[in-house]
């Protein structure tokens, strides 16, 4: 039987991250910029990783103080070489995301738990948010849209690089670096066939419908959330294109 009490907060979870990351990977793919995810997400967990090296047991303020302002520096550091060096800007971002891979695993050297940490913060801990969490999230996913609504021209850095930041920020440690990456560029890509709001819908809708049936599968089978999700998102995403059963623009018009 499905414990909806279990899985019921890490669903909410999942549809307040879509409702940022679905339409912040859209401009992800138009800016060409893919693997800007994994690096700014990267870089909040040598945040977090960073506060408790600092303190054994670091408060949630400090946690989240750490973590934004690591993610914000990478954002501002890769707004500045996007201005500067546009051509070389993925290349950057690679690096970026190989020496904030390292950090994590400098900071962990000496911790006997840092195999425990270093998969949580990968794959995240879906199936551990409290109810109570969830308000929290909901005003950084409300704040993080009424950021995208008010600055519209997201060529500018301010308009996207820093709520990406802060929107990453929170859910890298709330489901892991993977599954930030597949809930930005797995929704936004399987809807590229469409425009406007349709195709923020749709892609929120599918990138649901991963989130449930992984984590129903998950507890069914007892396997790790985040990575069953990241899989069902996947095949939520790509199933329908490769059956050829995804829905032509023209007749999503004209439905």
């Amino acid at each position: 039987m499905i414990d909806f009490s279990i899985i019921g907060p890490g669903l909410v979870v999942g549809l307040l991250i879509l409702c940022t990351h679905v339409p912040l990977g859209q401009i992800v793919l138009a800016r060409g910029i893919i693997f800007i995810d994994l690096a700014i997400a990267q870089c909040a967990a040598v945040g977090v990783l960073a506060a408790g090296y600092v303190q054994i047991e670091p408060s949630w303020w400090l946690v989240q103080v750490s973590a934004a302002s690591a993610a914000l520096l990478a954002a501002a550091v890769l707004s500045w070489t996007d201005h500067h060096w546009p051509k070389k800007q993925e290349a950057l971002i690679g690096t970026f995301f190989v020496l904030a891979a390292t950090s994590s695993l400098l900071l962990l050297a000496n911790n006997p738990n840092g195999g425990e940490h270093l998969k949580d913060l990968l794959a995240g801990q879906i199936l551990w948010i409290l109810p109570e969490d969830l308000w929290r999230i909901a005003g950084i996913t409300a704040g993080v849209l009424a950021w995208l609504a008010v600055f519209k021209n997201h060529s500018r850095a301010v308009s996207f690089y820093v709520p990406f930041a802060i929107a990453v920020t929170q859910s890298v440690q709330l489901v892991g670096v993977y599954l930030v990456f597949t809930s930005l560029i797995v929704p936004a890509l399987a809807t590229t066939h469409l425009t406007g709001t349709r195709r923020l819908v749709i892609g929120i809708a599918t990138g649901f419908a991963g989130y449930f049936l992984g984590l129903v599968v998950s507890s069914i089978t007892d396997l790790p959330s985040g990575a069953v999700i990241v899989w069902m998102i996947a095949v939520t995403g790509f199933l329908p294109h490769l059956a050829g059963l995804a829905w032509p623009e023209k007749a999503l018009k004209d439905a």
